[in-house]
């Protein structure tokens, strides 16, 4: 199995309990030994407008930090579902998840 990840995910980018400082950190701890890791690469502005619209992805764009850290978590979403889509198991070790967003919101804690 490979581990999608970057040291930038390590940032402290919200202030919710989700994206506390360390947390990052102690999970690579654990399986760094065990599993290759792999650097993720920010997503293309192409790549987000797929699934987001204008208007979202300029709200986010005007959130300072939150673009740049959302890009390279969408980035290793991508790489981690290529890696998977050629046969290699893979994990995104990823901060922030992005999971609570839609083509025109998100949502968090």
């Amino acid at each position: 199995m490979k581990i999608v990840y970057h040291p930038e995910y390590e940032q402290v980018y919200s202030s919710d309990p989700a994206a506390a400082a360390g947390r990052m950190e102690s999970i690579l701890k654990v399986v760094s030994p065990h599993y290759e890791v792999v650097a993720a690469e920010p997503a293309a502005h192409d790549d987000v407008s797929l699934v987001h619209s204008d208007e979202h992805i300029e709200y986010i764009q005007r959130h300072g930090l939150t673009y740049e850290i959302a890009l390279l978590a969408a980035g290793g979403a991508i790489r981690a579902a290529e890696l998977a889509i050629g046969g290699e198991p893979a994990f995104g070790l990823i901060r922030p998840p992005g999971h609570h967003a839609s083509q025109n919101h998100c949502w968090g804690f």
